[in-house]
């Protein structure tokens, strides 16, 4: 007998979503890696992006594009999702499944480093309506600066894998990626700039909104 968890449980309540189901299977054909976003926090990304009425959203680090597609759901016409990826293959394969989901209008991709494209965008000055973190976990705490330093006021910032599946609560756990992610969890809940809170489900996602 399967044994459910409160994620299985949750997950059961809902019918299957053929659209990013598909993009699962294409991320496996490719030999991407399978990090997707979880299917609830998808479900909660495109509540929040329509909940706050976003008008521009950044993304930092589009995979194969589920994330995106849960971020372009919520938005209404005339807005714009810009994500960053550091390896063109990868974004040439989210482009494609966000195209094939009819979401493609929505979305620019820029590609490489995600740090020089943040410092630009502040030179620029850019302003966005709300961030997503999921990328490289040793900068999680230079990208939520720049996202702070980059947020329209009332934005709100969304950072996945949190958890990192139990390292950032194991004492023993001291690689460099497991110390930034106890530090960008810390920030979230303590820096006076945000109202925040950690959710603990999947691998946990941190949410914050700019004061």
């Amino acid at each position: 007998m399967e044994i459910l968890t409160p994620e299985s449980y949750s997950e059961g309540l809902y019918e299957e979503d053929a659209v990013l189901e598909r993009v699962k299977a294409v991320i496996r054909n490719k030999n991407m890696p399978e990090i997707s976003i979880a299917p609830g926090y998808g479900r909660l990304l495109t509540m929040l992006v329509s909940m706050i009425s976003a008008k521009k959203v950044l993304e930092i680090g589009a995979l194969g594009g589920y994330s995106g597609i849960c971020l372009a759901r919520g938005l209404k016409e005339g807005g714009k999702l810009v994500s960053l990826e550091l390896k063109q293959e990868f974004a040439d394969v989210a482009k494609q499944n966000v195209e094939d989901a009819g979401l493609g209008h929505y979305v620019e991709y820029r590609i490489g480093e995600a740090l020089v494209h943040l410092k630009s965008s502040l030179e620029q000055g850019e302003r966005f309506d709300f961030f997503f973190i999921d990328a490289d976990k040793v900068n999680y705490p230079n990208y939520l600066e720049l996202a702070i330093q980059l947020a329209n006021p009332g934005a709100v910032i969304a950072g996945d894998n949190t958890l990192m599946r139990g390292k950032v609560i194991d004492a023993a756990q001291t690689k460099a990626s497991v110390q930034a992610m106890r530090k960008f969890n810390e920030t979230i809940a303590r820096d006076p700039r945000l109202e925040s809170t950690v959710l603990p489900a999947y691998d946990g996602l941190a949410l914050a909104q700019v004061k």
